[in-house]
């Protein structure tokens, strides 16, 4: 008889790759199908009611009153609602105030974030701790709604597009994201600068911003798209009808059963109906985030992850 020799047991190779735990092993065929088919469902569910939305703004009255009210299938595409609510009036004038609002409102609060976060981020800023804890206890006690209404109407706000700016012109969290991330810039190249001659407000210019344009852009979208979404503040401020922005007219107009009054010819005729026009601004306010969002996503990640990491 021949014995049976046992081999030794296989050292593993060096090269080998370590164990990983469960959930990092590679999904499984079953997985992956299950990942893409409840994907493919949340997909559904948000693009399916902005296809309603864009369908109906585009249908005539006709197709309309045929389908009973929402539209699903396009069917003789008409742009007469865009048309009317493009041909001047409240809806017009309206999206002209939200434009301007959002265009000097991101520009005011951008400056006035960005400063405020430089000078935090820097340890040997005079009273820069007091002040962080200050805005940090504003992130847990507010004064509440009457008085910021009597501080408003006191500082003589009321009636005036300044009460769409200034009382939400800055968030402690977008300051506390860029500071975290204006603490993560090299302190050598920050000093090598200041050897050199160069001030804060250069150093801050050339050497700063450039390096967190990632940041920059997270924060310019979500001031952008706070001031284009607001309206509680024009509901509050506001009494002049003629000053308030797109979404406060378009609350108003999803308000009424029946087409508005004057927006056209299209409507008194009876060819446009008043769902469409009430959709078509609907379309309309969604559209600018909707456009610029893509652009932006790309710096989402590394924006606010290293802002948020760092701070």
């Amino acid at each position: 008889m021949t014995a049976v020799i046992d081999k030794p047991a296989r050292k593993p190779s060096r090269w080998a790759a370590p164990p990983r735990p469960v959930w990092e092993e590679k999904p499984s065929k079953t997985g992956l199908a299950s990942k893409g088919l409840v994907l493919g469902f949340a997909c559904l569910a948000i693009l399916f009611p902005l296809w309603i939305v864009v369908v109906t703004s585009l249908s005539s009255r006709k197709t309309i009153d045929e389908a009973g009210g929402l539209v699903m299938v396009p069917k003789d595409i008409t742009f007469v609602a865009y048309q009317e609510l493009l041909s001047g009036g409240q809806v017009t004038r309206a999206t002209i105030i939200s434009v301007l609002v959002t265009l000097v409102g991101t520009a005011f609060s951008m400056t006035v974030s960005v400063l405020c976060a430089y000078g935090l981020s820097r340890s040997g800023s005079v009273g820069h701790r007091w002040i962080l804890m200050t805005l940090l206890a504003t992130m847990f006690f507010s004064a509440g709604l009457i008085p910021t209404y009597l501080l408003v109407q006191t500082l003589g706000l009321t009636d005036s597009y300044l009460a769409l700016i200034l009382p939400s012109a800055i968030s402690v969290f977008n300051i506390l994201v860029l500071r975290g991330f204006f603490m993560g810039i090299s302190q050598e190249l920050i000093d090598s600068a200041r050897i050199d001659g160069a001030g804060d407000l250069r150093i801050l210019w050339r050497i700063v911003l450039p390096l967190s344009r990632a940041v920059i852009a997270v924060i310019t979208l979500f001031y952008a798209v706070g001031y284009w979404s607001a309206w509680f503040n024009a509901s509050l401020y506001l009494n002049d009808q003629d000053m308030m922005p797109l979404q406060n007219v378009m609350i108003q107009l999803l308000q009424k059963q029946e087409a508005p009054v004057g927006l056209g010819q299209a409507i008194k005729t009876g060819q446009l109906s008043g769902l469409a026009v009430q959709m078509a601004v609907m379309v309309m306010a969604l559209l600018p985030v909707a456009v610029l969002s893509p652009f932006v996503q790309r710096h989402f990640k590394k924006g606010m992850l290293t802002g948020a990491v760092k701070g």
